[in-house]
This record gives C-alpha cells, sequence and structure tokens, in this order.
C-alpha cells in the first residue's frame, strides 16, 4: 500500500531512540515515563502544496502530540501538516 499526502500534510517514519532510559542509579524506566515532548522522523513523502519547506529524506522534529500515528507493516508513520513541524536536522 502506498500513501500520498494531500494538501499542506507531510508522511514522515519515526525514528525510534535505541537507547534505554535509565535514571542515575540505574533504574531503568519504562516507555511511558519518557518526557520528551518532540518526536524526530523522517520525511517519506510530501503533500501536493508548493509551500512545503521539508522534501523527502528530510529529518525532521514535530511536537509529540501533532499529527496522526499509523502504523504500515513495522514502519510507524506519522502524517502531520507542515505547520506542525518544529524543526529540520541538518
Amino acid at each position: 500500500m502506498k500513501i500520498k499526502p494531500l494538501g499542506n500534510r507531510v508522511l514522515a517514519k519515526k525514528i525510534e531512540e535505541e537507547e534505554e532510559r535509565k535514571t542515575s542509579g540505574g533504574i531503568v524506566l519504562p516507555e511511558s515515563a519518557k518526557s520528551d515532548k518532540v518526536v524526530r522522523a523522517k520525511v517519506t513523502a510530501v503533500g501536493t502544496n508548493e509551500k512545503i519547506e521539508v522534501k523527502k529524506g528530510d529529518e525532521i522534529i514535530v511536537s509529540s502530540f501533532a499529527g496522526t500515528e499509523m502504523e504500515l507493516g513495522e514502519d510507524k508513520l506519522l502524517l502531520v501538516k507542515a505547520s506542525d513541524i518544529l524543526a529540520v536536522i541538518e
């Protein structure tokens, strides 16, 4: 299945953090204890609006509550409005 975002939307694949979250005392924190307010993702498709400033392959940062999360196979995808993109990682 292929997903093509429309208008000013961007489809991105979430980049999972591989490191474990541990306190200074060595206690492993569960996933629900994460305090991150942003999500890193890699752009896989861009909508049809010509004013979108990102392109396929860019790494971006979006708010953790922005957009719609979905799974396609093993990939965790995020469909967000271009205005919800906080930054491009260079």
